[in-house]
Protein backbone atom coordinates (compact mmCIF):
# COMPACT_ATOMS: atom_id res chain seq x y z
CA UNK A 1 0.00 0.00 0.00
CA UNK A 2 1.64 3.24 -0.83
CA UNK A 3 1.71 6.41 1.47
CA UNK A 4 -1.56 8.02 2.17
CA UNK A 5 -2.19 11.26 3.57
CA UNK A 6 -5.94 9.68 3.74
CA UNK A 7 -8.48 7.33 4.45
CA UNK A 8 -11.70 6.22 4.63
CA UNK A 9 -13.70 4.49 7.31
CA UNK A 10 -17.37 5.31 9.13
CA UNK A 11 -18.30 7.23 11.96
CA UNK A 12 -21.07 5.75 12.67
CA UNK A 13 -22.59 2.56 13.75
CA UNK A 14 -25.35 0.71 11.27
CA UNK A 15 -27.66 -2.38 10.68
CA UNK A 16 -29.50 -4.00 8.22
CA UNK A 17 -31.39 -6.87 7.34
CA UNK A 18 -31.86 -9.49 4.99
CA UNK A 19 -33.47 -12.59 4.72
CA UNK A 20 -33.29 -15.96 1.98
CA UNK A 21 -35.19 -19.05 2.46
CA UNK A 22 -36.26 -18.37 6.01
CA UNK A 23 -32.95 -17.23 7.46
CA UNK A 24 -32.41 -13.76 8.78
CA UNK A 25 -29.18 -12.22 8.21
CA UNK A 26 -28.86 -9.00 10.55
CA UNK A 27 -25.36 -6.89 9.77
CA UNK A 28 -24.13 -4.72 12.22
CA UNK A 29 -21.14 -2.24 11.24
CA UNK A 30 -18.61 -0.23 13.68
CA UNK A 31 -16.20 2.07 13.14
CA UNK A 32 -13.21 0.92 15.54
CA UNK A 33 -9.71 1.42 16.59
CA UNK A 34 -7.56 -1.30 17.64
CA UNK A 35 -8.58 -5.32 18.93
CA UNK A 36 -9.71 -4.11 22.20
CA UNK A 37 -12.83 -2.09 20.68
CA UNK A 38 -13.30 -5.30 18.05
CA UNK A 39 -13.90 -7.53 21.29
CA UNK A 40 -16.33 -5.52 22.66
CA UNK A 41 -18.23 -4.87 20.22
CA UNK A 42 -18.28 -8.94 19.37
CA UNK A 43 -19.59 -9.85 22.77
CA UNK A 44 -22.08 -7.06 22.83
CA UNK A 45 -23.74 -8.96 19.34
CA UNK A 46 -23.05 -12.09 21.26
CA UNK A 47 -24.41 -11.17 24.03
CA UNK A 48 -27.62 -9.43 22.24
CA UNK A 49 -27.93 -12.30 20.00
CA UNK A 50 -27.24 -14.86 22.29
CA UNK A 51 -29.86 -17.57 20.35
CA UNK A 52 -28.66 -16.97 16.86
CA UNK A 53 -26.53 -19.78 15.20
CA UNK A 54 -23.31 -17.77 13.73
CA UNK A 55 -21.58 -14.48 14.54
CA UNK A 56 -19.54 -14.30 11.56
CA UNK A 57 -17.41 -11.16 10.95
CA UNK A 58 -14.79 -9.46 9.58
CA UNK A 59 -12.40 -6.24 10.17
CA UNK A 60 -9.55 -4.25 9.24
CA UNK A 61 -7.61 -1.98 10.83
CA UNK A 62 -4.60 0.54 10.28
CA UNK A 63 -3.16 1.67 6.96
CA UNK A 64 -0.73 -0.89 5.94
CA UNK A 65 -3.28 -3.37 5.09
CA UNK A 66 -2.16 -6.30 6.90
CA UNK A 67 -3.88 -6.29 10.07
CA UNK A 68 -7.72 -7.74 9.31
CA UNK A 69 -9.05 -10.48 10.59
CA UNK A 70 -12.21 -13.14 9.47
CA UNK A 71 -14.08 -15.53 11.07
CA UNK A 72 -16.91 -18.17 9.50
CA UNK A 73 -17.90 -18.88 13.32
CA UNK A 74 -19.21 -22.18 12.20
CA UNK A 75 -20.38 -21.77 8.77
CA UNK A 76 -18.37 -23.68 6.32
CA UNK A 77 -14.98 -22.53 5.50
CA UNK A 78 -14.72 -18.85 3.18
CA UNK A 79 -18.47 -18.34 2.82
CA UNK A 80 -19.20 -15.84 5.74
CA UNK A 81 -15.94 -13.90 6.51
CA UNK A 82 -14.00 -13.69 3.38
CA UNK A 83 -17.21 -12.51 1.67
CA UNK A 84 -17.68 -9.35 4.71
CA UNK A 85 -14.10 -8.24 4.25
CA UNK A 86 -14.57 -8.25 0.17
CA UNK A 87 -17.14 -6.13 0.69
CA UNK A 88 -15.33 -3.72 3.22
CA UNK A 89 -12.51 -3.60 0.48
CA UNK A 90 -14.52 -3.01 -2.22
CA UNK A 91 -15.41 0.31 0.01
CA UNK A 92 -11.89 0.83 0.47
CA UNK A 93 -12.60 1.25 4.14
CA UNK A 94 -10.40 0.78 7.37
CA UNK A 95 -11.19 0.80 10.85
CA UNK A 96 -14.17 -0.85 10.26
CA UNK A 97 -15.77 -3.99 11.58
CA UNK A 98 -18.77 -5.62 10.17
CA UNK A 99 -20.70 -8.36 12.04
CA UNK A 100 -23.18 -10.46 10.54
CA UNK A 101 -25.75 -12.30 12.52
CA UNK A 102 -27.69 -15.72 11.04
CA UNK A 103 -30.67 -16.84 12.58
CA UNK A 104 -30.92 -20.69 10.59
CA UNK A 105 -34.50 -21.13 8.90
CA UNK A 106 -34.57 -24.56 8.37
CA UNK A 107 -33.11 -24.69 4.93
CA UNK A 108 -29.85 -25.27 4.49
CA UNK A 109 -28.76 -22.47 1.30
CA UNK A 110 -25.64 -24.26 0.35
CA UNK A 111 -22.27 -22.46 -0.30
CA UNK A 112 -22.96 -20.25 -3.01
CA UNK A 113 -26.08 -19.09 -1.08
CA UNK A 114 -24.17 -18.22 2.14
CA UNK A 115 -21.70 -16.78 -0.01
CA UNK A 116 -24.42 -14.34 -1.34
CA UNK A 117 -26.08 -13.65 1.70
CA UNK A 118 -23.38 -12.38 3.88
CA UNK A 119 -22.11 -10.33 0.94
CA UNK A 120 -25.47 -8.87 0.82
CA UNK A 121 -26.24 -8.14 4.17
CA UNK A 122 -22.42 -6.70 4.26
CA UNK A 123 -23.35 -4.44 1.73
CA UNK A 124 -27.04 -3.36 2.62
CA UNK A 125 -25.03 -2.26 6.25
CA UNK A 126 -22.17 -0.74 4.60
CA UNK A 127 -24.70 1.25 2.36
CA UNK A 128 -25.98 2.28 5.48
CA UNK A 129 -23.04 3.92 6.81
CA UNK A 130 -22.17 7.22 5.96
CA UNK A 131 -18.29 7.17 4.53
CA UNK A 132 -15.90 9.51 6.04
CA UNK A 133 -12.90 10.41 4.76
CA UNK A 134 -10.15 11.05 7.42
CA UNK A 135 -6.67 12.50 7.52
CA UNK A 136 -3.63 10.48 8.43
CA UNK A 137 -2.40 12.02 11.47
CA UNK A 138 0.87 11.26 13.45
CA UNK A 139 0.80 12.32 17.31
CA UNK A 140 3.65 14.30 19.24
CA UNK A 141 3.99 16.11 22.76
CA UNK A 142 5.12 19.52 22.38
CA UNK A 143 7.01 21.35 24.96
CA UNK A 144 7.18 25.04 25.26
CA UNK A 145 7.32 27.58 27.65
CA UNK A 146 3.94 29.26 28.78
CA UNK A 147 4.81 32.39 27.22
CA UNK A 148 4.93 30.91 23.64
CA UNK A 149 1.49 29.64 23.98
CA UNK A 150 -0.40 31.97 21.24
CA UNK A 151 2.27 31.10 18.79
CA UNK A 152 1.95 27.59 19.44
CA UNK A 153 -1.89 28.03 19.42
CA UNK A 154 -1.82 29.94 15.83
CA UNK A 155 0.03 27.19 14.31
CA UNK A 156 -2.06 24.46 15.54
CA UNK A 157 -5.36 26.27 14.28
CA UNK A 158 -3.59 27.44 10.80
CA UNK A 159 -2.70 24.01 9.97
CA UNK A 160 -5.36 21.69 11.12
CA UNK A 161 -3.61 19.78 13.90
CA UNK A 162 -5.65 18.47 16.59
CA UNK A 163 -4.97 18.47 20.78
CA UNK A 164 -5.40 16.18 21.74
CA UNK A 165 -4.40 16.43 25.68
CA UNK A 166 -2.80 19.43 27.40
CA UNK A 167 -0.70 20.11 30.43
CA UNK A 168 -0.79 24.08 30.77
CA UNK A 169 1.68 24.89 34.07
CA UNK A 170 4.41 27.99 33.08
CA UNK A 171 6.23 25.08 31.17
CA UNK A 172 3.67 23.21 28.83
CA UNK A 173 3.31 19.93 27.17
CA UNK A 174 0.49 19.27 24.70
CA UNK A 175 -0.03 16.16 22.60
CA UNK A 176 -1.14 17.22 19.64
CA UNK A 177 -1.98 15.13 16.24
CA UNK A 178 -0.53 16.69 13.05
CA UNK A 179 -1.75 15.99 9.53
CA UNK A 180 0.64 13.59 7.69
CA UNK A 181 0.79 15.91 4.33
CA UNK A 182 1.32 19.06 6.77
CA UNK A 183 4.05 17.38 9.07
CA UNK A 184 7.09 19.22 7.22
CA UNK A 185 5.60 22.96 7.49
CA UNK A 186 4.56 22.70 10.96
CA UNK A 187 8.33 21.31 11.87
CA UNK A 188 9.73 24.53 9.92
CA UNK A 189 7.48 26.73 11.66
CA UNK A 190 7.98 24.89 14.94
CA UNK A 191 11.79 25.22 14.34
CA UNK A 192 11.58 29.10 14.57
CA UNK A 193 10.52 29.09 17.75
CA UNK A 194 13.12 29.10 20.18
CA UNK A 195 13.16 26.36 22.85
CA UNK A 196 9.99 24.37 21.50
CA UNK A 197 10.13 20.66 21.65
CA UNK A 198 8.58 18.68 19.32
CA UNK A 199 8.60 14.38 20.22
CA UNK A 200 7.28 12.04 18.30
CA UNK A 201 5.11 9.42 19.76
CA UNK A 202 5.58 5.47 18.27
Amino acid sequence: MSEKDFYFTIDKTASAEFKDRGSKFIGYAFPIKDTDEFKERLNEIKKEHAKATHHCFAYRIGLDGNNFRISDDGEPSATAGKPILGQIDSKELTNVLVIVVRYFGGSLLGVPGLINAYKSTAALVLQMSPIVQKTVEEEFYLQFDYTQMNDIMMIVKQYNCRITEQEIQLFCKIKIAVPKNRLHEVRYKLDELRDVELIKIN
